[in-house]
C-alpha cells in the first residue's frame, strides 16, 4: 500500500500541471480581451481547450500519459512560435520555456533530440539584441543546466534498480536480487550437500493484461500470483521476477518429490484464480534441479533455456 501510494504524487503533480496551464492559456486569452487585442485572443483560446483535451485524457486513464504530454508541447510550441516574434527584449527570457518543459514532459533521450532539432527554428523565431551566436549559446546552456535534474533522477533509478531488492511491480525479488539469492542457494547446497530445486513459472497472460486492460489488471495479477504462490510454499522459498511474465520460484531442500509436489499444487491454486477479463489464470511451470558438482552459472544457464522453451508459442 505505501508503494501505491507514493506513486500517486506524480500522477496528483501532472494533473496540477495541467490544470494551472489551462488556467495560464485561459487567463491569457482573458488579458488579451481585456487589453483590447482581439486579434491574438483566437489561439491561447484554442490551446486552453486542447490542454483541457489533455487534462481529461489524463484523468481518465494514466496510460494516456504520453499523448498528454505531446498535446501540452503542442500547445508550448505554438503560443511560443506565435509570441516570440512581437516580444522584443523578452525573447530571452522565453526562449527558455519550451525547451524546458520538453525535458520535464519527455524521456532525457527523447527532449535533447527534439530540443536540438528544434534550435533553428527558436533561433529563426528569437527577436533580440543579441547576436545568433549568443542567443544560440543562451539556448544551449539553459538546455544543459534543465537536463542536469533529469539526468541526475534518471542516474538515481538506475543506481537504485540494481540495488533494490523487492520487483518495482509486485511483492517478490527483483532480477538482480534473484539471481544473487540463486549463487547463495547453490553455494550452500554444494557446501552442506542437500538439495536445491527451482520452478520456472510462465504466466502469458501478463504481457495480454498489460497491452489490452492497462496497469491495473497487470498489478492485480501480479498481485494475486505472489500472494498464491506464498500460500503454496514455505515462507523461506524466494519468489523472484527474473523477466515480465517469467518469475522462479527458489526452493531449497528441496527434491525431486517436493518440487512436484509444489509445482501441482501451484498449478492448481492459480487455476482457481479467474477474472473476468483474461479467465482463470493458466501458467506454464517447469521444475530444475541442481546436479551435484553443478555451479550456479551452470545451473543459471540451464534455468535461462528452460525459461526461454517455456516462453515459446504452444503450437
Amino acid at each position: 500500500m505505501p508503494r501505491v501510494e507514493m506513486n500517486s504524487w506524480p500522477s496528483r503533480l501532472a494533473m496540477a500541471a495541467y490544470a494551472s496551464g489551462v488556467l495560464l492559456l485561459a487567463g491569457y486569452a482573458l488579458w488579451n480581451y481585456l487589453m483590447g487585442s482581439y486579434g491574438r485572443i483566437l489561439l491561447p483560446t484554442l490551446l486552453s481547450l486542447l490542454l483541457a483535451g489533455a487534462l481529461f485524457l489524463r484523468s481518465i486513464n494514466k496510460d494516456y500519459r504520453h499523448l498528454c504530454a505531446y498535446l501540452a508541447l503542442i500547445s508550448c510550441y505554438l503560443l511560443v512560435a506565435i509570441e516570440l516574434p512581437a516580444l522584443g527584449d523578452e525573447t530571452i527570457f522565453w526562449l527558455g520555456l519550451p525547451p524546458t518543459l520538453t525535458l520535464l514532459l519527455l524521456p532525457l533521450g527523447s527532449a535533447l533530440l527534439l530540443n536540438l532539432t528544434m534550435t533553428p527554428v527558436w533561433l529563426t523565431l528569437a527577436n533580440n539584441d543579441l547576436s545568433l551566436l549568443d542567443t544560440a549559446l543562451y539556448y544551449l546552456a539553459l538546455m544543459s543546466v534543465a537536463a542536469i535534474p533529469q539526468w541526475l533522477r534518471q542516474r538515481r533509478e538506475m543506481l537504485s534498480s540494481t540495488t533494490e531488492s523487492r520487483d518495482g511491480q509486485c511483492d517478490a525479488l527483483s532480477r538482480h536480487a534473484l539471481l544473487e539469492r540463486l549463487k547463495a542457494e547453490v553455494e550452500r547446497a554444494r557446501v552442506m550437500k542437500r538439495p536445491l530445486a527451482t520452478l520456472i513459472i510462465h504466466l502469458p497472460q501478463l504481457e495480454m493484461a498489460d497491452e489490452q486492460f492497462g496497469t491495473a489488471l497487470l498489478h492485480t495479477l501480479l498481485e494475486r500470483l505472489c500472494r498464491t504462490v506464498r500460500s503454496c510454499c514455505r515462507y523461506h522459498d524466494p519468489l523472484g521476477r527474473h523477466q515480465t511474465t517469467l518469475f522462479w520460484l527458489l526452493l531449497p531442500d528441496t527434491g525431486e518429490a517436493g518440487a512436484l509436489i509444489v509445482r501441482e499444487r501451484l498449478l492448481s491454486a492459480l487455476s482457481r484464480e479467474v477474472f473476468a477479463e483474461t479467465g482463470a489464470i493458466q501458467p506454464r511451470i517447469r521444475a530444475c534441479y541442481l546436479h551435484p558438482g553443478e555451479d550456479a552459472v551452470h545451473f543459471e544457464q540451464r534455468l535461462l533455456a528452460t525459461g526461454l522453451k517455456l516462453m515459446e508459442p504452444a503450437s
